[in-house]
């Protein structure tokens, strides 16, 4: 699969590149792991003096001989004796900046805390004592979100305050998978189109597992995906236990609730059979992997919260993986795949109104966007979109097939809305229903 997207990350790579050629700069790239990190910083850095450590878990002093022979062979430096350590071999990287311009790209940096973890300080040092003189282009990146957070941006930590600029980097929007389509399917159909992303998630490496092996119809997805062997698999366990450690187990059947719709914070402790205020808090605040959302208009403290996934991946894994994990373990790969497809409606269903959230959102001209939803959970909108500039908004239902939506019933609920939030009173209001057909 070509390279896809991004053209806004790369352009501000460049400008932090020119930057770097008077003074030092230290990005952190983010993003959860399978989304393109390491592609990224080799496509905005291609043709420029770069040097490439990845930090994988070996001794302090073999992954400095590695580092040693990468400098080397792409700076033409040599390196009178052996350097053991990483905080000395970046000492003489800042010192020898001061002369000549190079990018450092650092990936899996979070790894330094299983090698040692002393090396953040040691950075700090350096970097604090150089900067002014040097001209290097620092990068990193990493996958554990947690990690990354308590490097950067805990205010004990060595590196707290040091990065000049952070990037997040999401999956690829709506349009960008319509693109991918187009060129590698052109035949390709909406329910294609909303398995690829219900699927992925718009997650560049899995978008790419499926391009480079000819799976991106709907049916063809499912037998990829659900092998011996898949990644998709094992990727969701590999991906959060780095995350969780040894508490993923609770976690796990946290996000497993919710992926299956019970999202209320009493209907997870009924799934769990656990007080779970504080891992949720966790799970949203230092994971980034929940979300907890409100009905539009309410108030910041209202506590008709629900919560949700914010990964589609993860989201399709905890509702089908992991719950049939036991049918993994004895390879019974045909039955767990006629249950995804027995249940791929109602899943796809709720996937359907997170598309067309992202559409709106990716389109723009909106000033708040969101749904809504009352206390007996009988009125609820699917999406309410609303410009507070010119007084209008679109009060939308979703359904899979355009034969479900009712148009009298929602503008039944969306007046009792309106009496309940006093709200959109004097708005210009559409109702609109989308259904797959709009996509």
């Amino acid at each position: 699969m070509r390279f896809f997207d991004r053209e806004k990350e790369i352009e501000r790579l460049n400008e932090i590149a020119e930057m770097s050629k008077e003074t030092a700069q230290f990005t952190v790239i983010t993003g959860r792991r399978r989304i393109g990190k390491t592609q990224l910083l080799l496509r905005a850095t291609e043709g420029q003096p770069t040097l490439y450590f990845f930090v994988t878990r070996k001794a302090e002093s073999f992954l400095c001989q590695d580092f040693q022979q990468e400098i080397s062979v792409k700076l033409n430096i040599p390196i009178l004796g052996s350097i053991t350590s990483f905080g000395r071999l970046f000492q003489f990287l800042m010192q020898t900046s001061a002369e000549r311009h190079f990018n450092l790209i650092i990936d899996e940096f979070q790894e330094f805390f299983n090698i040692n973890p002393a090396i953040y300080g040691e950075m700090q040092q350096h970097w604090d004592l150089n900067k002014d003189k040097s001209k290097m282009n620092l990068l990193v990146c990493g996958s554990v979100f947690s990690l990354l957070h308590k490097i950067f941006k805990d205010y004990k930590a060595p590196l707290f305050g040091r990065a000049t600029e952070f990037i997040l980097l999401r999956p690829f929007k709506v349009s960008v998978l319509k693109e991918i389509l187009k060129e590698n399917l052109p035949s390709f159909n909406s329910e294609d189109l909303l398995a690829l992303y219900s699927f992925t998630g718009g997650v560049a490496k899995y978008v790419q597992l499926l391009v480079d092996n000819k799976a991106l119809k709907f049916s063809k997805m499912i037998d990829f995906i659900v092998r011996e062997d898949s990644q998709f698999i094992f990727d969701g366990k590999n991906m959060l236990i780095d995350e969780f450690g040894k508490d993923y187990g609770i976690y796990f059947t946290i996000l497993s609730a919710i992926a299956h719709g019970e999202n209320t914070r009493g209907a997870i402790e009924n799934y769990t059979g656990k007080e779970v205020g504080g891992y949720l808090t966790r799970l949203e605040q230092d994971y980034g992997l929940i979300s907890k959302i409100i009905p539009i208009f309410a108030k910041t403290e209202s506590k008709n919260v629900r919560y949700a996934i914010n990964d589609n991946f993860l989201t399709f894994w905890f509702r089908f993986i992991f719950k049939y994990s036991h049918i993994i373990e004895i390879a019974q790969y045909n039955e767990l795949k006629r249950i995804i497809e027995r249940d791929y409606a109602t899943f796809s269903g709720k996937m359907l109104e997170r598309y067309f959230r992202d559409l709106f959102i990716e389109h723009g001209g909106f000033t708040q966007i969101g749904s809504y939803w009352d206390r007996t959970g009988e009125n609820e909108i699917d999406l309410v979109a609303l410009n507070e500039l010119d007084m209008t908004a679109q009060i939308v239902e979703i359904k899979r097939n355009e034969k479900h939506i009712r148009f009298n019933a929602l503008k039944e609920k969306a007046k009792n809305m309106i009496n309940k939030t006093a709200r959109l009173a004097h708005y210009k209001i559409e109702y609109k229903g989308l259904d797959m057909s709009n996509m």
